[in-house]
């Protein structure tokens, strides 16, 4: 064998090995997810829209609260509007007005797939069940 053929396989060969901790990588990355989902706010009547990714356990996405965001669905096993858990703040009393807003979550949460929508009296009330979820 060539000095040349030598030199030429000794190069393939650590381009292989380099190669293959990167494509490892977003492997590993997508194994420690807990959740990729799309989460959506609207107005009454569907007046107005607005929707955002959060990544877990973030901050992957758009989501400008993405760390507590994630924090709390993951206390909450998922669910937007579990109750506070244990050292939460609990949510500031709420005016009785109302504006309805819909808040909806569709992905997947730690295998399992998410499909969940409420409607809410007012962004307030809205706020005070689901917490930095839909903060955006």
């Amino acid at each position: 064998m060539s000095v040349r053929t030598s030199t030429a396989a000794a190069a393939a060969a650590a381009t292989v090995l380099l190669a293959l901790p990167l494509a490892a990588a977003p492997a590993a990355a997508r194994d420690q997810t807990e959740g990729r989902l799309f989460l959506t706010l609207s107005g009454a009547q569907n007046t107005w829209i607005r929707g955002v990714r959060l990544a877990c356990p973030g901050p992957v996405g758009h989501h400008p609260h993405a760390a507590e965001a994630c924090q709390r669905l993951g206390r909450a096993a998922g669910r937007p509007d579990a109750p506070p858990v244990a050292g939460e703040k609990p949510p500031a009393p709420c005016a009785k007005e109302s504006d309805p807003v819909t808040a909806s979550v569709d992905g997947d949460w730690r295998g399992g797939q998410v499909a969940w929508r409420r409607t809410y009296p007012n962004a307030c009330v809205l706020e005070a069940a689901t917490g930095p979820v839909f903060r955006f």
